[in-house]
């Protein structure tokens, strides 16, 4: 996808205030490109930036998702106070709306946490309001984790997630992915009945990546997202 086929959610926080944009002067993961995409706070604010694929059929999706891509909480001011991530069936364009998030948990090391709550919130940590599931392993500051993040809606209107890791020692970007499950993270169903989340599934929506901040010089790097949808 190209820089034009994205756009920001609405009511996150602006540039003066979370500088954001593609770079070359950030270590990329092991096979990336020239390029990635970074975000850097700039004030103690609290809140959000996020962007969204802003293609036909996918703003929003009719349906389920699978996004992918590789994301790094940097180092910076501190190893707490941010939270990077992707989302999928966020059920407007607006930070302050439900989405399903895949992300790194604001936790001193970090896991991989799957949460289904507002965007503006990120991953707060990994066992705060709305996580679903968490990594079994933790991760220090500044380790490149390549994820994927399924959101499978079925006909009786359950949700099914899913969330794989490849290796990026074993299968650097440009050669085939050898996705993985979680460790510690099994199949959840969000059920259309409310229970196992505690609220209706999401079935359609917008997806993308973005960080939530609460302090100043925090940093999140991104590289390679895919975004597939549900047909």
């Amino acid at each position: 996808m190209a820089e034009a086929d994205w756009t920001y959610l609405n009511d996150g926080l602006d540039i003066a205030t979370v500088d954001r944009g593609v770079t070359a002067g950030i270590d990329r993961p092991p096979g990336g490109g020239n390029f990635l995409f970074a975000f850097n706070s700039l004030a103690a604010v609290e809140g959000a930036v996020a962007l969204f694929a802003n293609l036909v059929d996918f703003a929003p999706m009719a349906k389920g998702a699978s996004i992918r891509g590789c994301i790094q909480r940097g180092p910076g001011g501190g190893p707490t106070g941010f939270s990077p991530f992707f989302f999928l069936s966020c059920q407007g364009n607006s930070v302050n709306d439900i989405a399903y998030l895949l992300g790194l948990s604001d936790d001193d090391p970090h896991r991989i946490v799957l949460r289904k709550g507002m965007v503006v919130a990120g991953i707060p940590d990994s066992e705060g309001p709305g996580a679903l599931l968490a990594s079994g392993e933790s991760f220090a500051q500044g380790t490149w984790l390549h994820l994927r993040l399924d959101v499978i809606v079925n006909d009786n209107g359950d949700v099914v997630l899913k969330v794989f890791r490849n290796d990026l020692d074993a299968h650097a970007l440009g050669t085939p992915p050898d996705w993985q499950p979680v460790s510690g993270m099994a199949e959840f169903i969000d059920d259309h009945l409310g229970i196992n989340s505690g609220s209706q599934p999401l079935t359609s929506g917008r997806g993308g990546f973005g960080v939530a901040v609460k302090d100043v010089t925090r940093r999140a790097f991104f590289d390679h997202i895919e975004l597939m949808r549900q047909v």
